[in-house]
């Protein structure tokens, strides 16, 4: 089949396979699920999804912040009339199950066949101010959780429908926000926090930075094309290839099933600047062969032998850094790293298919520079490679000491994660929930399952004092602000049947006073507030709290010191308790990071290791190409150590994804070597004569990708904001090593029988 037939039925199919990747694209929805981010097959999720079946989630809810106006407590009249507006707006939204509010709190009282709820606020009795604070003060579970300790703000608890979704909560958002304007409630006077909160915000912010992060990443990359190529061809060919495979990989991602989140949002990105890599290497040695007197046909057919071997092991090397991070049990993670790998080997089959069949239908391009008239990059490339030679011991001993500061740096990054961590500190967002940490009992949910032992119940006199200790342990040294179990429950039914003084509020003296108090416990038992807490057949029950946001770190040392504390007093034949909760949940994915990281770095260096002994039979050699890329890594882990960043979910990501990039032009430089040194026998010069053909290309890529990843320096999200910064600086050390130490370890440890040493005649020919 003529050649240009041929390009024109590649050109036919590649066009139905895309048109029908940009429909799938269309459907493609965004997402921000919490509950995507818990550990996958971990035995704790399977307890927790069991637990929140029998007791509702634990961040199904809303809290929102109050602050009175500036010189007026919480106990102004019309601030509070403001508050009971705002509870009963609440109130009506179809995704509100209940509101506790201060404006509806009361003193429950038990008096004969009646049942009685005193407000403990009378906004309408400016009389009864001191004594409605004094009691409320003095009342456990108000303060911290409803009344701030200052007596400057409050807070509303909205228990929302269970898992709710963007839309609806969107829609209660817009509600609520409509109805502070209208009670002319200033929006620095509010705050939000809960899941809803950040599902909603990340949702809309990844919208937001796909877009502007595309549109900076091709303009980019556009200018870099057109300085390397100055032909507009140059430009458009490799743009139409990348924005092609990117199409081509959401839309297998969309036919998945599977959404956009904080992770999978930056495939395109990723894909833009990575894909470019075999594109530059193909338009590159496609101008050298025309440059040096080659047709086209011929050009471009030694382009494709040349090129394609070299970029189809990079883009195997590539595609594995991303197929790692599905070992990850982090969902979000596994999905990321399965749909850019494959997009990645998309990039390799459209480059190699797509491009010839574009350049075979174009017209012979002009060259602006002739080769008879001399490349000026052979000569940059020239000056540099024998200032390497020159500089060869300055260059070992640099390395060396900036390995040895690396490492010792690099033993200073920690583990750790909080909620949001991911936003910035000066955040609105991260301010609204720091907000509710200083004032109140804090956003992090708490909770621990009560089971008593067989023949008991959960409201046996020894279960309940068992469960007493538990409480006085987390709000005195774990650092529980606010808790609820079963013993609040026995203690709030006692106090409503003694006339509702807070001197009743404790648990019986007894089994027998316990035993009268039982007929009324049974009677409450399917009202909300108490099966939230307790099952309906006392079988097993809850005990729940809210504390700040300590970090992960100390959350473990928190919980480790609890579980110690647990077995040492709680009686097992009695009571049985299981920490669970989202917070234990997310906590534990830091167990994994460091594993993950681990096992992905492994699989990638054996996968290089394997490549190298295939291609040269040597173990120095493979030694020789993995030294000048795991040196930017863990220079890059040095920087992270001297900077104070942390090692989390988003961040973990970056050495396996840098590692898989940045030696991606190391498999072009030494599969170039291998066929320069089958028509050049001297390992010197065909060195030199790889460092010239290859040098460009990797300079041009290295750019694309730092300067692509550069645009996440302008997310919102801390994260991507490290990963950006990260891996362009383990690209940026990348290409460093790459153009300085790598052909100085090729020269000094490959050796063959005929190789020599470095000669002062070798250096004078590496100007040449």
């Amino acid at each position: 089949m003529p050649l240009r037939r041929l390009a024109h039925l590649t050109l036919l199919v590649l066009g139905l396979l895309t048109v029908l990747s940009g429909f799938f694209v269309a459907q493609l929805r965004f997402n921000y699920n919490f509950n995507d981010f818990y550990p996958a097959g971990d035995p704790d999720l399977d307890y927790y999804q069991g637990y929140t079946q029998r007791f509702g989630n634990d961040n199904d809810y809303l809290l929102l912040g109050m602050e009175a106006p500036p010189g007026r407590t919480v106990f102004d009249p019309g601030f509070l009339r403001q508050v009971d507006s705002l509870t009963q707006l609440a109130r009506r939204q179809a995704s509100v199950r209940s509101v506790t509010s201060p404006t509806t709190l009361a003193n429950t009282v038990v008096e004969g066949l009646g049942v009685f709820n005193l407000p403990y606020l009378h906004p309408d009795e400016p009389a009864r101010r001191a004594d409605d604070s004094t009691l409320i003060y003095r009342t456990p579970g108000l303060v911290g959780n409803v009344f701030s300790p200052d007596a400057r703000a409050v807070t509303l608890v909205l228990q929302l429908t269970p898992d709710l979704e963007k839309p609806p909560g969107d829609s209660l958002f817009a509600a609520l926000r409509a109805g502070m304007a209208r009670l002319h409630l200033p929006e620095e006077r509010v705050h939000f926090a809960g899941r809803i909160v950040a599902q909603s915000v990340f949702v809309d912010r990844l919208k937001w930075e796909l877009v502007v992060f595309m549109s900076l990443s091709v303009l980019l990359v556009t200018g870099l094309l057109w300085l390397t190529f100055r032909t507009w061809w140059g430009v458009v060919l490799p743009l139409v290839v990348v924005l092609g495979a990117i199409l081509w990989g959401l839309g297998i991602m969309a036919a998945s099933g599977v959404t956009i989140d904080l992770m999978t949002a930056l495939l395109p990105l990723m894909l833009f600047v990575v894909g470019m890599s075999d594109t530059i290497h193909i338009i590159s040695r496609y101008v050298s062969e025309l440059g040096y007197g080659a047709s086209k046909k011929d050009a471009l057919r030694v382009t494709i032998k040349e090129s394609g071997f070299g970029s189809g092991l990079s883009a195997l090397t590539t595609s594995l850094g991303f197929f790692t991070l599905m070992t990850s049990t982090i969902k979000p993670i596994h999905n990321f790293g399965l749909f850019t790998g494959i997009a990645v080997i998309l990039a390799f089959v459209l480059s190699f298919t797509l491009l010839p069949a574009m350049l075979v239908l174009l017209g012979r391009p002009q060259l602006r520079e002739p080769r008879r008239q001399g490349h000026s990059w052979d000569g940059v490339l020239g000056r540099l490679f024998r200032t390497v030679l020159l500089r060869r011991r300055l260059i070992f001993t640099l390395s060396g000491l900036v390995l040895a500061a690396a490492i010792g740096l690099s033993t200073r990054v920690r583990i750790n994660s909080s909620l949001l961590d991911d936003l910035s500190k000066s955040d609105p967002v991260r301010q609204d929930f720091a907000f509710f940490d200083r004032q109140f009992a804090g956003v992090r949910p708490f909770e621990l399952e009560l089971k008593p032992a067989p023949g008991r119940d959960i409201y046996d006199l020894a279960v309940l004092r068992q469960t007493e200790r538990i409480e006085a342990y987390l709000k005195e040294t774990y650092g529980l602000r606010f808790a609820a179990s079963p013993v609040t429950l026995v203690k709030s039914v006692r106090k409503a049947l003694n006339g509702g003084g807070l001197e009743a509020y404790r648990l019986p003296a007894d089994t027998l006073e316990l035993q009268q108090l039982r007929g009324k416990l049974r009677q409450f038992r399917k009202k909300p507030e108490f099966s939230a807490l307790a099952l309906p057949d006392g079988s097993a029950g809850r005990l729940t709290g809210r504390m700040s946001d300590v970090g992960s770190i100390r959350a473990d040392a928190l919980n480790d010191a609890l579980r110690r504390h647990l077995r040492a007093t709680v009686d097992s034949t009695v009571l049985r308790t299981r920490l669970t909760g989202s917070s234990n949940l997310i906590d534990k994915n830091n167990e994994n990071l460091t594993l993950n990281m681990i096992q992905g770095m492994a699989i990638d260096v054996l996968m290089v290791t394997l490549i190298v002994l295939f291609l040269f039979r040597s173990l120095r050699m493979t030694v020789v190409v993995l030294i000048p890329n795991l040196l930017p890594i863990i220079i890059v882990a040095g920087v992270m150590g001297l900077a104070g960043v942390n090692m989390k979910v988003s961040t973990s990501i970056i050495f396996t994804i840098a590692f898989g990039i940045a030696v991606d032009d190391t498999i072009h430089f030494i599969s170039k070597l291998r066929l320069t040194l089958g028509k050049e026998p001297d390992i010197f010069r065909a060195v030199r004569r790889t460092y010239l053909l290859a040098g460009k290309a990797v300079i041009t890529t290295s750019l694309i990708l730092v300067g692509g990843f550069s645009t996440l320096l302008f997310s919102k999200f801390d994260g991507t904001f490290y990963v950006g910064l990260l891996i362009g600086l383990t690209l940026l050390f990348g290409v460093v090593a790459e153009l300085t130490l790598l052909p100085l370890l090729i020269l000094y440890f490959y050796k063959r029988p005929k190789d020599r040493a470095i000669s002062t005649e070798d250096v004078a020919v590496g100007s040449r």
